[in-house]
């Protein structure tokens, strides 16, 4: 300690070595936080960095001619990953995309919802109609069912692997049906509506023929509106048969005699030898942890609220 004196010779020495204590702690405490501030600031400076040059280097890619791919994987339904929301927004950036010659549309899909799946294929005429000039390639890999094909028949070509499934054009509507095991057990159902018909398809009460009738005839509906689609979007192409709308499935090489598809072709070789673009980017939608565990969250709370106010009735499917 500086210039300290001794006690015989200052009385006040002991207050002014605490003073000088008290003052060392704190310019080492302000000379930590200007240290923490410095490192603080370069690490940021580092970061912001590193985002501008992806940034850069992903816009240099998006800059040169390129194939925009966009996935659609699983079951297509308003609460997972293929759903039409995020589908139609990374087509939108595909086609947008002023250096993307053409778009190529991976499919693989048991199918899943006509709704999500219709508005999918709505949207891709409408931006084959805005860009006439690019086309939309469907590419199917292990299987292009149901609602999966409800969406490839919107495309200019659709490509497939020789084993590959496609096809089962059709619709249907599934439950179960519990009364008899309730009377096993004795349990009584005490079902109350207003309207004659809102127990439609009630799995706890005993099925109604003229319910089964009308069931049927939504079914037939919406089956030929999915025909309807696959014949506008394959054309002549088409070859039909009495099986071709009863729901079987085919492989990818039967699918090209039949006309359900085109040509064999994966992503990277529709991109080389049809588009005559090596160069492959990815539009897909990604979602995030946070995304994912919200979307799920909201969608258990409006399922939660709409059981309240609906009967249990089967959504009609594209399977």
């Amino acid at each position: 300690m500086d210039n300290l004196q001794r006690p015989d010779s200052d009385p006040g020495w002991e207050r002014k070595t605490l003073e000088k204590l008290a003052f060392a702690t704190l310019d080492e405490q302000k000379a930590r936080r200007r240290w923490g501030v410095f490192f603080k600031l370069l690490g940021f400076g580092y970061l912001t960095f590193i985002l501008i040059a992806l940034v850069e280097w992903d816009s240099a890619k998006v800059a040169d001619k390129h194939v925009a791919m966009v996935d659609l994987q699983g079951v297509i339904a308003a609460n997972s990953e293929a759903n039409a929301e995020t589908l139609i927004s990374a087509l939108k950036a595909a086609f947008d995309a002023p250096n993307s010659q053409a778009v190529v549309l991976r499919i693989n899909s048991p199918g899943g919802s006509p709704v999500q799946a219709g508005m999918v294929n709505d949207e891709i005429r409408r931006q084959r109609a805005k860009y006439p000039d690019k086309p939309l390639y469907a590419v199917v890999e292990d299987v292009c069912a149901s609602g999966g094909y409800y969406v490839a028949a919107a495309a200019d070509r659709i490509y497939v692997n020789k084993a590959s499934v496609v096809g089962s054009i059709g619709v249907l509507m599934d439950g179960f049906g519990f009364t008899g095991t309730m009377e096993k057990l004795g349990v009584e159902r005490r079902l109350l509506t207003a309207g004659e018909n809102k127990g439609f398809l009630d799995p706890f009460s005993p099925q109604a023929d003229e319910h089964k009738a009308h069931a049927r005839s939504l079914l037939a509906n919406i089956h030929e509106q999915f025909i309807s689609v696959v014949r506008e979007g394959r054309g002549k192409r088409l070859k039909e048969t009495p099986e071709m709308f009863s729901g079987l499935m085919w492989t990818g090489e039967q699918s090209i005699r039949l006309g359900l598809a085109d040509d064999f072709g994966t992503v990277d070789s529709v991109a080389r030898d049809v588009v005559k673009v090596e160069e492959v980017l990815d539009y897909t939608v990604k979602e995030n942890i946070a995304e994912r565990f919200a979307k799920k969250l909201g969608a258990g709370a409006v399922n939660s609220f709409w059981r309240g106010f609906s009967s249990s009735l089967p959504a009609p499917s594209l399977y």
